[in-house]
């Protein structure tokens, strides 16, 4: 899925976070991957001299991973929720099918 990087469109992605109530917050550290989820205290830190596109990237990366109900979901944040998890899904679909490929050659 592409989204455009707008503060929009981060907005948008935040607020579902809001509603699953995980805690978002942009600090320094050092992270490998550019965030750090702490499960159990519901908590996602991600690196705060990521840019919009960044940020945005970091937090379509994290949406399929951490476990939220859809039911404390706004109708809007659901639809961009189930949007997320489908492209996910279809990129990891796609992967499988061409490395099972590139195995039969």
């Amino acid at each position: 899925m592409n989204l455009k990087s707008t503060p929009n469109n981060l907005a948008k992605l935040e607020k579902i976070f809001e509603e699953a109530k995980y805690i978002l917050r942009y600090e320094k550290g050092t992270f490998n991957s550019g965030y750090c989820v702490l499960e159990h205290k519901k908590v996602v830190v991600i690196n705060k001299f990521l840019n919009v596109e960044g940020r945005i990237n970091t937090l379509m990366d994290i949406l399929p991973s951490i476990n939220l109900e859809e039911g404390f979901l706004t109708p809007e944040s659901q639809k961009l929720y189930r949007q997320v998890i489908d492209s996910k899904d279809a990129e990891a679909a796609g992967e499988e099918t061409s490395s099972s490929e590139s195995e039969t050659e």
